[in-house]
């Protein structure tokens, strides 16, 4: 299990991000072991991000955008970032 970003673990925009990235999979079918591996991504770090507990990269928002055939600016929009 990832260890949640303490200084920033639940911060507003981590969970506005992770809830975008949620309702993008959803919306698509895809389970969130079949993103995790398309993004090249730990499922359980991929938990964690949609959680909000992970202040992730910009590579790991870039593979996680492409996963769901998106724009990383669709993914921020959608989070409304």
């Amino acid at each position: 299990m990832p260890i949640p970003s303490p200084r920033y673990a639940q911060d507003p925009v981590l969970v506005a991000f992770g809830d975008a990235v949620r309702r993008s999979r959803l919306e698509r079918g895809i389970s969130q072991e079949d993103l995790a591996h398309r993004a090249g991504i730990d499922r359980s770090y991929m938990s964690s991000i949609e959680r909000g507990g992970q202040n992730l990269g910009l590579m790991s928002a870039v593979q996680i955008a492409q996963a769901l055939d998106m724009a990383l600016a669709e993914l921020m929009l959608e989070a409304r970032l």
